[in-house]
């Protein structure tokens, strides 16, 4: 299955989700903050021009991501394609690595052209006790211990953080299977969570509120935040449905996060949105 077919009921294999603050110029009416999805697609059915429809109606500014990846953008040739075509639009340009190494493919310049990278840990090898590559947004993902499980998942989350690729974003933070979803709050130790928050910090990457997994939880936001991290929101979408930030805004509400709570790219963009 492909990423880009989540399941139904992946807001099972979570806790709480919020939205994202960002600049000034992105504040829809009525809204205390400004809102910036910085985690959408694009498809032959749902494109640029469908994004900023959606930017310029609902006054959301977007960050749009591919995956560097053999089935997507493999080389430079790719990546200088990718950045030509969205460059000219009022969007930020992310890429969104699926396995540690994959700079490998790219030469650096190019790379540093791109507003911003987003990983998540989601994709892991040697998953299980089985041996297999876990892809654990898929609704059939296999866990034969939950707890031998969280160790491969935690020394997974710590490669991911800890390499010295270029990463501005950790995507999908505390996402669990949902065959194990409902041991959330056992799972995810205090121990667990500030492992997490060292090594982000340490690498100095924010935290993605997802809207659609519906993470991380109020918990680890806090936590998050009293240690100086900042925070993206992300909708992980392709459709009409991108900028739907519902968990983003009430997590960031009831967490009393601000506008300097959040990490914006660097590149100035102006219009798109009114």
């Amino acid at each position: 299955m492909q990423r880009r077919i989540f399941i139904k009921n992946a807001s099972l294999a979570s806790g709480l989700l919020l939205i994202s603050p960002l600049m000034a110029d992105c504040s829809p009416r009525n809204e205390e903050f400004p809102v910036m999805d910085l985690h959408v697609h694009t498809t032959n059915d749902f494109t640029i021009e469908n994004i900023l429809e959606i930017g310029k109606r609902e006054h959301i500014r977007f960050g749009v991501l591919d995956h560097p990846a053999d089935w997507a953008i493999k080389d430079d040739a790719d990546l200088k394609s990718y950045i030509d075509r969205l460059r000219p639009y009022p969007v930020y340009i992310g890429l969104q690595p699926m396995s540690p190494g994959w700079t490998k493919r790219f030469s650096p310049e190019l790379i540093s052209k791109v507003d911003y990278v987003l990983m998540d840990p989601q994709t892991i090898p040697n998953g299980n006790r089985y041996g297999e590559t876990l892809h654990i947004w898929e609704f059939d993902t296999y866990i034969d211990d939950p707890e031998d499980f969280m160790e491969r998942y935690m020394a997974h989350i710590m490669e991911v953080l800890n390499n010295n690729e270029p990463m501005h974003i950790f995507g999908w933070p505390l996402f669990l299977p949902v065959c194990i979803a409902r041991d959330y709050y056992a799972l995810w130790t205090e121990n667990r969570m500030q492992q997490i928050i060292t090594a982000a910090k340490k690498k100095n990457v924010a935290i993605e509120i997802n809207d659609l997994a519906h993470t991380p939880h109020e918990k680890f936001i806090l936590m998050s935040k009293e240690q100086g991290l900042k925070f993206t929101f992300g909708s992980d979408t392709r459709n009409q449905k991108a900028g739907r930030l519902a968990y983003c805004k009430s997590i960031a509400k009831k967490c009393n996060l601000k506008p300097e709570d959040f990490f914006i790219p660097q590149r100035t963009i102006k219009g798109g949105i009114s």
